[in-house]
């Protein structure tokens, strides 16, 4: 790993460090102890801290809130441009941004677990959240002394003492939908309103959109952008189910594939999938064998290819990484890990996957096949020179509208 880019006051990282770490599924029964750490942190002293789970992303709201020095820790690319405490942080100068990128020389080692192994090496301090005693964290930790448990066994057990069971007023909604929508976090919230931590959660989920629907919608946007379905008009996007349902009545087109769309009178089907990490277990955490049975029913009816296309990391609506694979019962974590797909390349890779009509193949031997990106420089230039476009059918063995498509795909026409 090295720092990449640095945004914000780098004198931070000049000042005693203290890292904040915690496992991904963290109970709501350590909240309270962890932000009374927030609350106490020596102002003299830098925290440290990462954006990847939902703890530490309402950690670093309260420490922002508190106007606690802090350095973030990102990997690969700054994405929260537009949170309202981490602007007003960087203009008063009490908070770095480190960008970091992983080597060549770094192997194949998990990204998250060589950031969690830099960061450890460069500060003074640990304190710890919940640490899952199987997760990875747990072994990172093994030989070091500069650690301060933060929780024992009982906190995660104890009930919250505060609770108020009587009904949220409406200036009570109010007041935390502002403070909601103006990053400040749950800890802020809850000293506001005087409620446990649960109860705030739990208010929020209410009152805003389901966290993982509005997730799976920018990622469906993004894809409908990279596909390029509002410019290309030989693509139509003909159904986009939605995840609408109540209590107990789930309507049945909520087992058919995201999107269903359709490519020189092609039909085919994308189900859309975003994640922060790659899944252990397809069948456990992205789709059930009973789900893709339904699937399978489904393209057999309907006579079309269904695609399960996985985001990875960075945002829904930007992610690090895309796999793509067909659809079927053999479909494993294996071959799924090993389908990459570039972002400019997506349509390309589903279309070449198409059954192809007789004598397609012998008269344009690259028919659907995804261009790489030596052919596009190849064909620029070639193009930028005149070349006819019979030439360059011939030369890319591909029919006149795969070289007109490519040509416009690369603002070329």
């Amino acid at each position: 790993m090295r720092i990449a880019r640095t945004i914000g006051n780098k004198e931070l990282w000049r000042r005693e460090k203290t890292l904040f770490l915690t496992s991904r599924m963290a109970p709501m029964g350590c909240y309270e102890k962890v932000f009374r750490w927030v609350e106490e942190f020596d102002r003299w002293q830098c925290a440290v801290c990462f954006n990847t789970s939902e703890l530490e992303e309402e950690v670093l709201k309260a420490l922002l809130v508190c106007h606690v020095p802090t350095t973030l820790v990102v990997t690969g690319k700054f994405r929260n441009t537009y949170n309202v405490q981490i602007e007003q942080a960087l203009k008063e100068n009490r908070l770095l941004v480190l960008v970091l990128q992983r080597e060549e020389s770094d192997g194949k080692c998990f990204e998250a677990r060589l950031r969690n192994q830099w960061v450890i090496a460069q500060v003074q301090h640990i304190a710890c959240g919940y640490i899952n005693p199987n997760g990875s964290i747990f072994g990172l930790l093994a030989g070091h002394s500069n650690i301060k448990l933060l929780l024992d066994k009982n906190d995660l057990r104890a009930a919250e003492s505060n609770e108020r069971p009587y009904r949220w007023t409406v200036a009570e909604d109010k007041r935390l939908l502002r403070m909601f929508y103006e990053d400040m976090g749950i800890h802020a919230i809850h000293k506001a309103v005087g409620r446990p931590y649960s109860t705030v959660y739990r208010r929020i989920k209410s009152l805003t959109m389901n966290d993982e629907l509005l997730k799976g919608r920018e990622f469906e946007d993004h894809v409908l952008e990279l596909l390029g379905v509002a410019s290309n008009d030989r693509l139509t996007l003909k159904e986009w189910r939605g995840d609408k349902s109540l209590p107990g009545i789930y309507p049945e087109g909520n087992s058919n594939p995201d999107l269903i769309l359709e490519y020189d009178g092609h039909p085919f089907a994308i189900e859309c999938k975003w994640r922060s990490h790659l899944p252990n277990d397809i069948s456990k955490e992205l789709l059930s064998p009973a789900r893709v049975a339904l699937f399978e029913r489904y393209a057999k009816e309907r006579q079309m290819p269904i695609f399960l296309l996985l985001g990875i990391g960075g945002l829904p609506s930007d992610p690090d990484l895309l796999l793509l694979a067909q659809l079927d019962e053999n479909l494993s974590l294996n071959t799924l890990s090993k389908s990459f797909v570039r972002s400019e390349n997506l349509l390309e890779h589903i279309v070449a996957s198409f059954p192809q009509p007789s004598g397609m193949k012998g008269k344009h031997p690259n028919h659907g096949a995804p261009w790489r990106e030596e052919d596009d420089k190849k064909l620029a230039e070639l193009f930028r020179n005149n070349t006819a476009i019979p030439d360059l059918m011939t030369i890319f063995g591909r029919s006149r509208s795969g070289i007109t498509s490519r040509l416009r795909k690369l603002n070329l026409t």
